[in-house]
């Protein structure tokens, strides 16, 4: 079992997902629970492809952090 890290962000029709450690894996939804069930969605399939053509399935090595600044 592998743990990507997804970035989801509010959008004017919903929310868009991707994961930085797998390019080109995005994904969209209505709402926060819909976008994260489609991305989860999405990253199978994406890992999946890539173990079909032979490529490597990358090691997830982002992270997040929030950083405090005066505003």
């Amino acid at each position: 079992m592998k743990k990507y890290l997804v970035i989801i962000e509010e959008t004017p029709t919903g929310y868009s997902a991707y994961s930085p450690d797998l390019g080109g894996c995005v994904s969209t939804g209505q709402t926060r629970q819909e976008v994260e069930k489609n991305m989860r969605e999405a990253i199978e399939f994406h890992l999946e492809g890539l173990r079909l053509e032979g490529f490597r399935v990358p090691q997830p090595h982002s992270y997040s952090t929030y950083v405090e600044v005066p505003a």
